[in-house]
């Protein structure tokens, strides 16, 4: 064998047979014997470089960070909760404190502009006392406003992140199982959710709040009792409702796929259904998945601020961004930053989540591949 592979190489183009006519064959003749001469090791090392393997979260991920809107979203989204996480251990101050100075109640620290100190705090400040700054002032009700910005923007993201949550898992495996299984199932199936779509979720939302006011007792000082009622019934219609719109993506996404070609090789072969949802179905849904969930992050946002904007939202004393603007109606005229700073807040939280979202869409989806 290894005499004949000499020969091999050792045959010049000249000395090959020349083509048959209307044949496939490639005419040798016409061609240098330059043309296939071996591979050197540098070529060969270019190559294992070129076709350096990698995996599908890693190629999305290296191409998500070549984006630079995604990649000032996610700043965006670290400094806010890197605030959020660690502002309450450095400022003084609670969100339901009412301010004093040497135990004795502050009642001229109502409605204090930023950075600035009441006529007692400025006392105890020149007596040689120390006094944490108002970042953002005070409210009416002699309370730090930086601190409730920061609790109410925990509130909000929160709400917004298990909101999140609650859909992508009711709504991926509905529309999945809908879409995979076809037939009477998904027809059954869509029509359960025809009739989950046509109920209006804020009237579900405060009829539930009203009823829980009734029928459920917290115990005082618990987390659910900071919530309230209201906030309650609000994850309760998420986990109701709102994932009709996820499982109708997710559903429509896999009827396309499932009719692909290459789901019916990977059938042809045996391989499990398993490994074909792992493998190729979700994959190439992961798109959809996750602008959905970005996109429903702000949105519920968006929900839970209008309903504690109208008094529906977490009970008092607890802030979110949307009781905190609610709040700020009231003096717009006299004190118009403190509207600034919870729509300000909205707004970078909103538009990060939905600049990342596109940034993960364009990375992570097959689609977009060049």
């Amino acid at each position: 064998m290894s005499e004949e592979k000499k020969k091999f190489d050792n045959v010049q183009v000249g000395n090959m047979p020349s083509k048959v006519p209307f044949s496939a064959q490639i005419d040798l003749s016409k061609f240098n014997a330059s043309m296939f001469e071996k591979a050197s090791d540098e070529e060969k090392r270019q190559q294992d470089v070129m076709s350096e393997s990698t995996t599908f979260f890693k190629d999305g991920m290296r191409k998500l960070f070549k984006n630079p809107l995604a990649v000032g979203s996610i700043i965006v989204i670290g400094l806010v909760l890197l605030v959020i996480i660690f502002a309450p251990m450095i400022v003084p101050y609670s969100y339901e404190e009412i301010l004093s100075v040497n135990g004795v109640r502050d009642k001229g620290a109502k409605n204090l502009a930023p950075f600035t100190y009441s006529k007692l705090e400025q006392q105890y400040v020149d007596a040689g006392g120390y006094r944490f700054p108002h970042i953002f002032g005070t409210d009416e009700q002699c309370r730090d406003y930086f601190i409730r910005v920061v609790y109410g923007t925990r509130v909000s993201l929160l709400v917004g992140f298990f909101a999140s949550i609650i859909v992508l898992i009711i709504g991926m495996i509905y529309g999945s199982v809908s879409g995979y299984m076809g037939g009477r199932v998904d027809l059954i199936m869509m029509r359960i959710v025809d009739v989950i779509y046509s109920l209006p979720d804020m009237l579900i939302v405060i009829l539930l709040s009203v009823v829980l006011q009734t029928v459920m007792k917290f115990k005082s000082g618990s987390f659910l009792s900071s919530l309230g009622t209201n906030m309650i019934s609000l994850f309760i219609v998420f986990g109701l409702l709102y994932w009709v719109g996820m499982a109708r993506l997710i559903r429509g996404q896999i009827l396309s796929i499932k009719e692909n070609e290459y789901i019916l090789a990977s059938k042809s072969i045996g391989t499990p259904t398993r490994m074909i949802i792992k493998k190729h179905i979700i994959p190439n849904c992961l798109s959809v998945i996750i602008i959905s969930t970005a996109l429903q992050i702000p949105s519920a946002i968006f929900t839970e601020s209008y309903l504690s904007f109208v008094g529906l939202g977490v009970q008092a004393p607890m802030p979110s961004l949307g009781s905190l603007a609610n709040s700020a109606r009231g003096g717009l005229q006299s004190y118009p930053y403190k509207l600034l700073f919870p729509a300000l807040m909205i707004c970078l939280i909103v538009l990060s989540l939905n600049l990342l979202g596109d940034g993960l869409r364009d990375a992570f989806d097959p689609k977009l591949r060049k």
